[in-house]
């Protein structure tokens, strides 16, 4: 069995024996001391209780025959007086003692004393009375008689007395067995623990550290370097700066594999760029004037005029295919005038109204205040709204509602801005897509470029700005862009 545990098994085997056995030693010496507590409690109190008891029983007894001793002496009444109260004393202690926890033999002493007692005191009575009477005679007959019952009276109080002291006598042995129990206990357990404390010690020698120094031997790659004496510190650097040297590597590579594709994006977008610059929309400008010059000059009925709708609508869908291809290429310049976020807005909703009519999509424009100036360029503004506001419709398909909310505030370590959201109702965004929507040639339409999204963050972060997306599944998009402001604001927190 021992053969068939793991490493982590031996290691666990080893410290739960260690940890039981020291626990149970630790509990028996707790349970041990718990008795010891408890007798010491029940006995020695008791005790101490009943010898104090005896001890007054004895020397008020012994004051009684003093003082009437003393009293056949001079026949002084305030001897009897005294006598009265150590007579008092006496009954007051013996019931004290009868209500103590004495034990049966303790009881029955008790109530001997007691009869002993009634008696004596009786017989001492007939011998004072016939002193008082004279007859001093019979009187000192008498004395002698009852000198006996005195002498019982004390050996009972002393009896009760005496099985009080073997009674503590007896818990103080039985107390003196209990702690040779726990030392022969303990004494037992040393070598066990000692025995597998050595064990463990081989275990985690040779299963762990000696084949820990032996993989930091290997690993030492610069002989110069000296091994340390902590072999897991040791083999801890080593692992981490091979890890690093892995991470490292791992992230070269992938840089490398991303700029080479990069490198081959961008060339292949340079010759798309060239070939459509020079080979469609310069026929793509002539063709739009002549559906122009035609579409005033003719005279077209219902079905024709659909016709030439879609031909010209087709065109422009090209023409701004075209466009992006060669704004990719060769971003034009940025023209930087102090420009309101709300006429952007209201430009690219004029500009779409005919578009949005036809999704039938609702709209709602809120902002927070009058005027939101910023500095930028009003025309590739507008394009962001406008990629943005399409997409948005591509998205809901027919139906649905886009809401623009435009506000300032402050975020660091932008300072002042300006948040343009926009917000559809659409059916979302999967994460697989989320992460790689603003790259270049990636769109999840058929007939999508895959530049718009680029495009529309390379013109907010050439403002300065941040264009950011949150999605879910069934909850619609919300694109939020963050520029900086003219003026100062209030703290701004994104939701």
């Amino acid at each position: 069995m021992w053969n068939r545990l793991s490493l982590r098994g031996h290691i666990f085997f080893l410290l739960f024996s260690l940890v039981g056995i020291t626990v149970a030693v630790g509990l028996m010496a707790l349970w041990y001391a718990l008795r010891v507590d408890g007798i010491m409690t029940t006995v020695v109190n008791r005790s101490t209780a009943a010898m104090r008891a005896s001890e007054e029983l004895t020397i008020a007894l012994v004051e009684q025959k003093g003082i009437t001793t003393y009293y056949f002496q001079d026949r002084d009444p305030q001897w009897l007086e005294r006598l009265s109260q150590k007579n008092q004393n006496f009954r007051q202690w013996l019931d004290t003692a009868m209500k103590g926890d004495t034990g049966p033999e303790g009881m029955r002493l008790l109530q001997s004393i007691d009869t002993s007692y009634e008696n004596y005191v009786q017989a001492r009575d007939t011998v004072l009375e016939r002193y008082r009477a004279g007859a001093e005679e019979e009187g000192t007959a008498l004395h002698k008689l009852i000198r006996s019952q005195f002498a019982s009276l004390l050996d009972l109080c002393q009896d009760y007395r005496h099985i009080h002291e073997t009674a503590l006598a007896r818990s103080n042995k039985d107390i003196a067995g209990q702690l040779e129990a726990v030392r022969n206990a303990s004494l037992a357990t040393m070598p066990a623990v000692v025995v597998l404390g050595i064990f463990l010690a081989w275990v985690i020698v040779r299963m762990i550290l000696r084949p820990i120094r032996q993989m930091a031997d290997q690993m030492n790659v610069r002989p110069g370097v000296p091994l340390r004496p902590d072999d897991i510190s040791d083999l801890g650097i080593r692992v981490r700066g091979l890890l690093d040297d892995v991470d490292s590597t791992h992230d070269q590579l992938e840089r490398s594999q991303e700029s080479l594709k990069q490198s081959e994006k961008w060339a292949l977008t340079g010759k798309l760029a060239a070939g459509v610059a020079h080979s469609i929309r310069n026929p793509l400008t002539s063709v739009k004037i002549r559906l122009f010059s035609l579409g005033r000059s003719l005279r077209l009925n219902d079905d024709q005029k659909e016709d030439f709708e879609v031909i010209t609508e087709e065109i422009r869908h090209i023409d701004g295919i075209a466009r992006n291809f060669l704004e990719f290429s060769r971003p034009p310049k940025l023209q930087i005038q102090d420009v309101d976020v709300s006429d952007i807005v209201e430009s690219a909703l004029t500009l779409l109204r005919h578009r949005l009519d036809s999704y039938e999509v609702d709209i709602v424009h809120n902002r927070s205040e009058k005027s939101l100036p910023i500095h930028g360029d009003p025309d590739q503004l507008k394009e962001v709204l406008v990629n943005l506001l399409i997409n948005a419709c591509d998205a809901m398909g027919r139906g649905g509602s886009i809401t623009l909310s435009a506000e300032k505030g402050y975020v660091r370590p932008m300072g002042d801005i300006v948040t343009l959201k926009v917000r559809d109702t659409g059916p979302g965004i999967s994460e697989q897509h989320l992460s790689r929507l603003f790259q270049p040639f990636y769109s999840s339409k058929e007939e999508g470029t895959g530049l718009g999204l680029s495009i529309a963050k390379r013109i907010v972060e050439e403002h300065n700005g941040t264009i950011t997306v949150k999605s879910r599944l069934g909850e619609g998009t919300t694109f939020t862009i963050t520029l900086p402001a003219q003026e100062k604001g209030t703290w701004h927190r994104f939701s």
